[in-house]
């Protein structure tokens, strides 16, 4: 609603051992974000399903590990091409091949300072991306703030235009004959249409079919002045410049500085009935009955997925410890 100014199961905690600490995170890690990019894989093209055989118990999850790894880092690598930084994925595949093998070709400590310069780099074209934006923003605003100051001189030269001390404009459409008026304290029921000063419409109570109940004191300050000029069935036009609509800042569809249009219809003063809600649709008790059950299947298989983490853990570290002879 546009013209209204702001007014004012419990979590299973798995706690590792030190040794298993970097093998149940990396697990975590690699499940969450098998689950995190669900929605972004449903998107793409149908692939094809290519038949691979896994003989190990844990060669499949290894190599889907692999494949979700990938997915990862591509999305990351396309998101850093907005700041001019392009990443080779063959390359990276044969530093994690060479770093598997234990033949890279940089030590830690050329990785580590290489890691930390590309992380200086990166900060700076983000800030250089973000100044531009912030910019560009800039120029924008002016830009609208020009063009409704342009927009309310001419208007203020139409028929029947009366502009306020706070620098409101309005014309009267329709007049009811009531001589009831609203004071700034009092809750009003309205139809009104809001449209940018090049017509376009941002919103419309009377597209919805519903008229709006509010407080004259939790609205713009176009609205809190100009309603009150208004008797019960009369229609106003109302110009508001950014001041006394939404200032500077961007808000929802309607950017800053902007210049708005209110055609305004006052239905009523402190209306003794509410406006009835828009009836939502019925949800069928059957799919309410599915989705619970849905819901009891995902959380039985989240827990089963935390004990599998652990045990994979605890088998890795046995098996290390028989390697290396490890008692301890």
């Amino acid at each position: 609603m546009p013209v209204f100014q702001p007014l004012f199961g419990e979590n299973k905690v798995i706690k590792p051992t030190m040794k298993k600490t970097t093998l149940v995170l990396a697990f975590s890690a690699a499940l969450v974000a098998c689950e995190q990019s669900n929605d972004v894989q449903s998107e793409k093209p149908e692939q094809t399903k290519q038949v691979t055989e896994f003989k190990g118990e844990y060669d499949k999850t290894a190599y889907a590990i692999g494949v979700n790894f990938s997915t990862q880092m591509g999305q990351n690598f396309e998101s850093l091409k907005e700041y001019g930084v392009e990443i080779d994925p063959q390359i990276v595949a044969e530093g994690i091949k060479d770093g598997f093998a234990g033949n890279a070709k940089l030590t830690d400590e050329e990785v580590a300072e290489e890691m930390d310069a590309f992380q200086t780099n990166l900060n700076t074209k983000m800030e250089e991306h973000q100044a531009k934006l912030e910019a560009e923003a800039q120029k924008e605003a002016e830009a609208t703030l020009a063009a409704g100051n342009a927009f309310r001189e001419e208007y203020a030269q139409k028929e029947g235009v009366k502009t306020t001390e706070s620098g409101l404009m309005y014309r009267v459409i329709d007049v009811s004959g009531s001589e009831e008026s609203p004071a700034a304290e009092d809750t009003v029921r309205v139809h009104y249409r809001g449209t940018f000063i090049d017509g376009k419409e941002f919103d419309s109570s009377y597209e919805r079919k519903q008229p709006i109940d509010f407080p004259l004191r939790g609205v713009i300050p176009g609205w809190t002045e100009g309603v009150q000029l208004m008797n019960v069935g009369d229609k106003y036009e109302f110009v508001i410049k950014p001041d006394l609509a939404y200032g500077e800042m961007d808000r929802g569809s309607i950017p800053g500085n902007s210049t708005l249009v209110f055609e305004v219809e006052l239905l009523e003063i402190n209306p003794t009935e509410p406006v009835p809600p828009v009836e939502e649709p019925a949800i069928d008790e059957q799919l309410e009955e599915q989705v619970e059950e849905a819901a009891q299947e995902l959380e039985q298989a989240a827990e089963a997925t935390q004990e599998t983490v652990e045990e994979v853990a605890e088998e890795v570290e046995e098996e290390v410890k028989e390697a290396t002879g490890d008692d301890q």
